[in-house]
């Protein structure tokens, strides 16, 4: 299954970025989750590049939607802010993170995972 994260509040690209260095080096995803940087939209000509705005995921089958949000809700309390954060699937279906709660987090992350 592929997801897409946006962070709509606070340095988005900023934060992307730090996401995905922290699912990168957690051992419990890293091995089911191919994690990418990127642009939603199209380059804009003129441009030298465009700034990321997106975290795409692409989960492997064997993987738990429990163990990815464990990691997000653990790494926004790491957060001073956590940021909102927007977790889409292809189908549409998505769900908006921005309470404290790290167990809100993980709920909503499963949520829109199928678990």
């Amino acid at each position: 299954m592929d997801v897409v994260v946006q962070c709509i509040s606070g340095a988005a690209e900023h934060e992307l970025r730090s996401l995905s260095q922290w699912l990168s080096a957690d051992p419990a995803v890293r091995r089911y989750v191919q994690v990418g940087l990127g642009a939603a939209g199209p380059a804009t000509p003129g441009h030298q590049g465009e700034a990321i705005d997106i975290l795409s995921l692409a989960l492997s089958s064997g993987f738990s939607a429990a163990s990815l949000a464990v990691s997000v809700a653990a790494w926004r309390a790491t957060r001073p802010k956590p940021p909102t954060l927007v977790v889409e699937r292809p189908d549409g279906v998505r769900v908006e993170i921005s309470g404290q709660s790290e167990a809100e987090a993980r709920e909503l992350v499963q949520r829109v995972l199928g678990e």
